[in-house]
C-alpha cells in the first residue's frame, strides 16, 4: 500500500510540475507580448511599467510553483513551497497594477494599488516568519485581495469595454472556484485541478490586459 501511495505521489507532483512548468513557459510569452503591445500603444511608461509587474508577478507565481513541485531535496522543496504561497500574494497584486492604475487610474487607483501590494508585503512577510502557520488568514487574504476591485467597481466597469470586464470577471471566478480545491489538496489529484483552475484564470485574465488594459 505504502509504494501505490508514494506513485501515486509522485505521478502527482509530475503533473503538477509539468502544467505550471508550461504555465511559467507561456507567462515569458505573456511578458513579451504584454510590454511589445504597452510599447506599440505608445501611452507611456505607466502602461509599460504595469505591464512588465503583471508579465512579471506571472513567471513569479509559475516558476515558483513549478520549482516547488520538481524538487525532490527535502530542504529546497520546504524552501520552495513558502515560495509559491508567497507567490500567490504576488500574482494578486500583480493583476491588478494594471487594473488599478491605468483602467481605473487616478487617486483611486493608486490607493487600489497601494492596498494590493501592502497587502501582499504583510502575507509574504507572514509566509517568511510563521512558515505553515495562519493558514485560514491567508486564504482569507488571497479572496479579499482578489476581490478588492468592489472598492471602485463602477469605475473599472465604466473604463472597460464589456468584453474585458467579463474576461476579468471570469478569471475572478475561476481563481476563486478554484479554491475549494486547493483547500483539499490532500484529496486525490484535487492539487492537480487546482492548477488548472489557476491558469484558467491567468489566462482569461492575461487576454483582459492584452487586449482591454495596455
Amino acid at each position: 500500500m505504502s509504494n501505490n501511495v508514494n506513485d501515486f505521489a509522485l505521478i502527482e507532483e509530475i503533473w503538477n510540475a509539468v502544467t505550471h512548468g508550461i504555465g511559467f513557459a507561456l507567462s515569458i510569452a505573456a511578458l513579451v507580448l504584454l510590454v511589445v503591445f504597452a510599447v506599440m500603444h505608445g501611452h507611456g511608461a505607466l502602461h509599460v511599467t504595469a505591464a512588465a509587474i503583471y508579465g512579471s508577478s506571472l513567471m513569479v507565481l509559475y516558476g515558483s510553483s513549478t520549482l516547488y513541485h520538481a524538487l525532490t531535496h527535502h530542504k529546497a522543496k520546504h524552501i520552495f513551497h513558502i515560495f509559491d504561497h508567497a507567490s500567490i500574494y504576488v500574482l494578486i497584486a500583480g493583476s491588478y497594477t494594471p487594473i488599478a492604475l491605468i483602467t481605473i487610474g487616478g487617486a483611486s487607483g493608486w490607493v487600489l494599488f497601494g492596498l494590493e501590494w501592502g497587502i501582499a508585503a504583510v502575507g509574504i512577510a507572514l509566509k517568511f516568519i510563521y512558515t505553515g502557520r495562519f493558514e485560514l488568514l491567508s486564504l482569507s487574504a488571497y479572496l479579499v485581495m482578489g476581490w478588492l476591485i468592489v472598492l471602485d467597481f463602477s469605475t473599472f466597469k465604466a473604463h472597460i469595454d464589456p468584453i474585458g470586464f467579463w474576461l476579468v470577471v471570469a478569471g475572478g471566478l475561476a481563481y476563486s472556484s478554484g479554491v475549494v480545491f486547493y483547500v483539499k489538496d490532500n484529496i486525490r489529484h484535487f492539487h492537480s485541478i487546482w492548477h488548472l483552475f489557476v491558469m484558467t484564470g491567468s489566462i482569461l485574465h492575461f487576454f483582459a490586459i492584452l487586449f482591454y488594459v495596455v
